[in-house]
């Protein structure tokens, strides 16, 4: 983040995705800390979280969409009204991760910006052995080819699952304030371990 950039008070984070790629599941391992085996559909859901840093009230909505439904107008009204964007795909669901090529391109044309704040998750990291994404494949494609964020999860094992949710809230201009606050609510989890190469960028600020 630019030196340059005001932060904001405000900010909507998205998560977008086929069905059954575990959206839900990471926002409410994230919010609750808590994970639920059975699939449910979710047509638009919206959470709110306030945080009190520094005596100003911080305000993050989570939005989390719909992929077993298709709402073209309701999907480009959640881009247009968003800050950052989490593009999910399952590790053993290769279509999934060809959902998440076209979900950027939609990004890129409703948002016209060529580099929008995107953080491409790899989730159920737990079916290894079912793998039909290699991490090396994702890796190359979003950081080198995209110039965005990549992070392999497991909202089942609780892997990485902040991970996403503090690159969201850099990109979206919204880390040095919040992230004591966040990682104060949050530090009983164990210290995430990115399944990632270190990238050649150096954050602007320390998240934890």
């Amino acid at each position: 983040m630019s030196l340059g950039v005001k932060e904001k008070n405000h900010v909507r984070l998205v998560f977008l995705g086929a069905a059954g790629v575990g959206k839900t599941a990471l926002i409410r391992r994230f919010l609750m800390d808590t994970f639920e085996s059975k699939h449910r559909r979710t047509v638009e859901e919206l959470h709110s979280k306030e945080y009190e840093v520094s005596g100003a009230t911080v305000k993050v909505e989570i939005l989390d969409t719909s992929g077993s439904y298709s709402f073209p107008a309701m999907r480009k009204l959640s881009i247009q009204n968003s800050d950052a964007f989490a593009l999910v795909y399952a590790i053993d669901d290769a279509e999934s991760f060809e959902s998440v090529k076209s979900l950027r391109e939609e990004i890129l044309e409703v948002k016209e910006d060529k580099f929008p704040p995107i953080v491409v998750v790899g989730n159920k990291a737990e079916s290894g052995s079912e793998r039909q994404v290699p991490v090396e494949d994702a890796l190359s494609l979003v950081e080198l080819d995209w110039n965005s964020r990549f992070v392999e999860t497991s909202a089942k094992d609780n892997e990485n699952v902040l991970e996403v949710f503090r690159e969201l809230l850099q990109q979206a201009n919204l880390p040095s304030r919040l992230s004591p606050a966040l990682c104060k609510r949050r530090e009983t989890l164990p210290k995430e371990q990115a399944l990632r190469p270190p990238m050649n960028k150096t954050n602007s600020c320390s998240v934890c």
